[in-house]
């Protein structure tokens, strides 16, 4: 027992290790939010923390033994065969890395917003009012006009010429009148993980008809970049507990979802007076509002349904929660969706939350997979693990056993499933139990 504890606290060393280059290009990889995100790290100077932003530790998958229990799943898929696991293979890195394509029937636009909320001071930074960039991801057409669209990040070239990947999204395209008022879904990264990291969940959404806007949590967030060039970098003060950083989440949220709504009156919320893309205004609308999130974006959800009854559901991918949002009372539609060694068991913010959820509640594991399967670290990392400075045995521990763009149409099948449910009112027979076509996933009664 003794040796296999130093072993996983060696394994957890080098993970954090790995995690210079996501600092910047990705925004980190999401780390569990376990009781090692209790505590955030202490503050450095502006200055500082951007030129040590690609070393800062422990911000990829710092693996806790309170949700990740031993023995974790090993191996990556290299047949897309969901049951079949085998050695990793480890290719040459590419030049160009690339993401899923969208499987929706609708092309997709993008565009970002620079935000300020004149009502509120930013809780990490005294003296200054809340600034948050977002991205709001779209169905679009005439796309063909406007340029594809880069990661909102930092830094898209990585160690030995690997380049980010260019997303679906056309800057600016006009909106497609023919998908009509658009449901709108939030999302909330994980702790110190930027707006990109879900971006092959969120594009994919945007071309089923949703309007997804992703939120960068400014000072939480490990790098934000603002227009002109300024960065804004992680700022929190020593000590700073996970409840109190779901709290700033679940305000923010609300914060975006008034400005969607300014949005929707004909008015434009950008610092800057951008050129909102033609049609946002006619499709943007917050009677149809869900949420999702991965790692403590996941544990947000819930505090933010709180803090706002225009959510109308919500999703939880593998987020433990911290807080009083797991002992109050939720009655509108909600999803645990976890990785394979994640679950009620394991978690007792779920298993508390659980017995106070009284609208339709689905718990779902997601067989084979680590908690960055719900990232876009488990495509990224196995095309180029040289350039994120991954070894193999790091990879196990990240990703799991399933094949990463197996999990990726999973993913997207349910968590597509349960917003057109819950928002759209398309009810599917997928949500009420196994499905032979989807043997990765198990119902957790």
């Amino acid at each position: 027992m003794k040796h296999a504890r130093r072993r996983q606290s060696r394994l957890r060393t080098r993970v954090a290790g790995t995690t210079g280059l996501l600092t910047l290009a990705l925004g980190a990889a999401v780390a569990p939010a376990t009781a090692a995100e209790k505590t955030a790290s202490a503050p450095t100077t502006r200055a500082a923390a951007l030129d040590d932003a690609g070393q800062a530790p422990g911000q990829m998958v710092a693996l806790d033994d309170a949700a990740q229990a031993p023995g974790q799943a090993v191996g990556l898929d290299a047949a897309p065969h969901p049951r079949r696991t085998a050695s990793l293979k480890v290719a040459p890195a590419p030049g160009q890395l690339t993401l899923p394509a969208p499987t929706g029937r609708h092309r997709v636009g993008t565009v970002d917003l620079h935000l300020r909320d004149s009502k509120r001071m930013d809780p990490w930074v005294p003296g200054q009012q809340r600034e948050l960039m977002v991205s709001l991801w779209y169905p679009a057409t005439h796309t063909s006009r406007y340029p594809a669209a880069l990661l909102p990040n930092s830094q898209q070239v990585l160690p030995g010429g690997v380049t980010l990947p260019t997303t679906a999204g056309h800057t600016g395209a006009p909106v497609d009148r023919k998908a009509g008022k658009l449901p709108v879904l939030l999302y909330s990264p994980g702790g110190r993980g930027n707006r990109a990291t879900g971006t092959a969940l969120v594009q994919d959404l945007a071309s089923r008809g949703y309007l997804v806007i992703t939120i960068d949590h400014t000072h939480d967030t490990s790098d934000v970049v603002f227009p002109g060039g300024r960065h804004e970098v992680s700022m929190l003060p020593p000590g700073t507990k996970s409840r109190d950083l779901i709290d700033v989440r679940a305000a923010d949220t609300h914060f975006v979802i008034d400005q969607l709504a300014e949005i929707a009156r004909g008015h434009n919320p950008d610092v800057e007076h951008k050129l909102l893309p033609h049609g946002l205004t006619q499709a943007a609308s917050t009677k149809h509002v869900g949420m999702f999130g991965a790692s403590l974006g996941g544990g947000s959800v819930a505090a933010a349904m709180h803090a706002d009854s225009r959510i109308d559901a919500g999703v939880n991918l593998d987020g433990q929660l911290f807080g009083s949002s797991e002992y109050k009372r939720l009655d509108r539609p909600y999803m645990l969706f976890s990785s394979e060694h994640h679950n009620r068991n394991t978690d007792g913010s779920w298993a508390r939350l659980w017995e106070h959820l009284h609208g339709e509640r689905l718990d779902l594991k997601l067989r084979g997979s680590g908690h960055n399967s719900f990232v876009d670290n488990q495509v990224l990392f196995p095309q180029a693990p040289g350039a994120f400075g991954i070894t193999p045995e790091v990879m196990q521990q990240a990703l799991g056993t399933i094949d990463p763009n197996r999990s990726i149409e999973v993913q997207r099948t349910y968590v597509a499933a349960f917003f057109d449910k819950h928002l759209r009112h398309r009810d599917r027979s997928l949500l009420d139990g196994p499905s032979r076509h989807f043997p990765e996933i198990d119902f957790v009664r």
